[in-house]
């Protein structure tokens, strides 16, 4: 049964004014979602946009505490062949659900959308 569903758009260029700060890259992004990033080059602004809406979407849909999505590593959208999943710790585990994922982006803007599913709910 679905439990939560969540969406959220994230200015391309907002995300690049906020990635002049070393310090606001690293409390978001986990290193994975870093270099994954930054192995796109030019498109990098829009993967970090990316990044970040899925959190913002991930908070919305769940319900979690947005400063335990944010901050202390335990959310990462991470791609698998480039299908991107979601990856949850710590407080953040959630063994019991299965998290669908989609993103997309579009010169100015990315979109996340997430849609969390629980057996028996």
């Amino acid at each position: 049964m679905i439990v939560g569903i969540g969406a959220d758009l994230c200015s391309v260029e907002r995300m690049k004014r906020a990635l002049r700060s070393e310090h606001f890259r690293s409390r978001i992004f986990t290193p994975d979602e870093t270099a994954y990033c930054e192995s796109k080059g030019a498109g990098r602004f829009e993967s970090y946009a990316a990044s970040f809406a899925a959190r913002e979407a991930f908070v919305k849909a769940s319900g979690a505490d947005f400063g335990a999505v944010m901050f202390g590593g335990n959310f990462a959208l991470l791609r698998d062949d480039g299908v991107p999943k979601i990856s949850l710790s710590g407080k953040l585990a959630m063994n019991d659900a299965k998290i669908f994922v989609s993103i997309t982006h579009e010169k100015d803007y990315a979109l996340a959308m997430i849609v969390i599913e629980k057996k028996g709910e």
